[in-house]
């Protein structure tokens, strides 16, 4: 094995406490940056290569002393690989690596390469030197950890008019992947994508059922697959999901590291917005372990409805004028118990109205609606028991035909 192998790997999570560093979009570099910091431990753990974090609170490191915590780990030699996390600002759009004076491009190279598989644009990897002095690193990271293999890692721009903006706040733990990757064969060590829809980061909210509800899987599963003792959760603990309970019945998919809707969608013969129907989503973000529907259910004797969020039998049911009963029957339902994205068979029998069901598009109106379809606003309120003439997008209603 190389030797390498035998580096110890530091990860520094850029800012903290009263320096939050770049705050834009809802995004404040100090959170993510810790986010980010916490998924690569976690993932340096699974894959046996030893590191340590220069914090893991919300913590103030001045420029004296985040270099030397960052060497009170594994000491200044060069057996020790730094990497500081960063996200950057001043409008540009795509990740960057700074690499020391003192060591090659390497490093950098492969991570900037695995970076770009991964879907994000890399501006270059490149040193920078102090104005004052050219034989000095110009960060302060990089000049006061000698001997150190240090760099740095803009994941994106905060500022973004481009893609930066959804990819750290919905794909960051994708970008870290691909950091960890490239360290690992760096290093030699031999790489395996478990963070990969396997592991899930603790978001602030977050609750063992609902995260045992995304997965689907029961919260004993989840707290039996972490050793966990109690229902306690804190900000940014990665738990594990357990992998049995990725297999999905061929209707479903599970979104991983890459995936994107046209692609999921190309893949099972349905178009964007198909997908995202089935699925009830409003946006093109996707989490990676989520899970989507990929098979159109259709009846032509009946309608169907995407389970939303809030929604009972009992509430679908008195909404499309049929009994609990009845929507039990027609969906082969044992419980009462409903998924949201969920796709379910309305009987036909609507007062004995001949009807469909409509998903509301951009610039659709009542009226509109109403004189396409031959009825009136009155009637389209009454079937969908509207109180107002408001709609939102993607809304599903009965409509006469």
């Amino acid at each position: 094995m190389d030797e390498r192998a035998n580096k110890k790997v530091v990860i520094d999570a850029g800012h903290g406490g009263s320096d939050p560093g770049t705050s834009s979009n809802g995004i404040r570099e100090k959170d993510y940056t810790l986010k980010i910091s916490q998924y690569m431990k976690k993932r340096f753990d699974d894959l046996g290569i030893d590191s340590a974090l220069t914090r893991t609170t919300d913590e103030t490191l001045d420029p004296n002393t985040r270099p030397k915590r960052a060497q009170s780990f594994y000491g200044n030699g060069n057996d020790v690989i730094l990497i500081s996390n960063h996200i950057n600002a001043g409008g540009g759009d795509g990740a960057e690596v700074i690499y020391s004076l003192r060591n090659s491009d390497a490093l950098s190279k492969k991570i900037a390469t695995e970076l770009e598989k991964a879907g994000q644009n890399v501006r270059k990897y490149y040193q920078r030197r102090l104005p004052s002095n050219p034989a000095k690193d110009y960060y302060y990271i990089l000049r006061d950890t000698p001997n150190n293999e240090s760099l740095i890692v803009e994941y994106g721009f905060a500022d973004s008019t481009g893609d930066d903006v959804s990819q750290i706040k919905n794909d960051y733990e994708t970008l870290a992947e691909a950091v960890v990757k490239a360290v690992a064969e760096y290093l030699g060590v031999p790489y395996t994508n478990i963070g990969s829809g396997d592991y899930y980061i603790v978001q602030k909210g977050d609750t063992l059922w609902g995260i045992a509800r995304k997965f689907g899987i029961s919260v004993d599963e989840l707290k039996s697959a972490n050793n966990l003792k109690d229902n306690s959760l804190s900000v940014g603990e990665s738990l594990k999901i357990p992998k049995e309970n990725e297999s999905v019945n061929e209707d479903e998919y599970i979104v991983k590291s890459g995936d994107t809707l046209y692609g999921i969608a190309k893949k099972y013969n349905l178009t964007v917005n198909e997908l995202k129907e089935l699925n009830n989503l409003t946006s093109d973000s996707l989490s990676i372990g989520q899970k989507l529907k990929v098979k159109k259910t259709l009846n032509n004797n009946s309608n169907t409805y995407v389970v939303e969020k809030g929604d009972t039998l009992y509430g679908i049911a008195n909404k499309f004028n049929v009994t609990v009963d009845e929507l039990k029957k027609a969906n082969n339902l044992s419980n009462n118990t409903l998924s949201i994205g969920e796709v379910l068979t309305i009987p036909n029998d609507n007062n004995n109205q001949n009807t469909i069901i409509y998903t509301v598009q951009k610039g659709d109106t009542l009226y509109s609606l109403a004189r396409t379809y031959k009825t009136t606003v009155d009637e389209i309120k009454r079937l969908n028991n509207l109180t107002s003439n408001n709609l939102s997008l993607n809304q599903k209603l009965i409509l006469p035909i």
